[in-house]
């Protein structure tokens, strides 16, 4: 049978990180008094280090970067779409004048 993944809400995290941070054990001695693997809390630290406002966003929630990210790749789908109709047009046309 397969392993149960745990999952961790954001105030779980933020606070682990929070201990971590504070220097007074060590990162591995944090994880294991937390009952997490040390692997998982140097993830975490690093996460929160680089964009501590954006750092563990959810389930089914995307960073505003990543958000931003999807919707241009959709106007980019989009455009592209929009711009081989136009050449196939314009084809068309340029046939017919001939």
């Amino acid at each position: 049978m397969g392993k149960h993944r745990r999952r961790f809400t954001r105030e779980f995290k933020i606070e682990a990180v929070r201990l971590a941070l504070q220097g007074d054990k060590p990162q591995n001695a944090v994880a294991g008094d937390l009952g997490i693997k040390s692997e998982t809390l140097y993830r975490w630290v690093r996460e929160y280090r680089g964009d501590p406002s954006q750092s563990f966003p959810g389930q089914g929630q995307m960073k505003d970067r990543d958000r931003e990210l999807e919707q241009l790749r959709r106007e980019n789908a989009r455009l592209q779409a929009e711009n081989a109709f136009l050449k196939k047009v314009s084809a068309f046309f340029a046939k017919g004048q001939r």
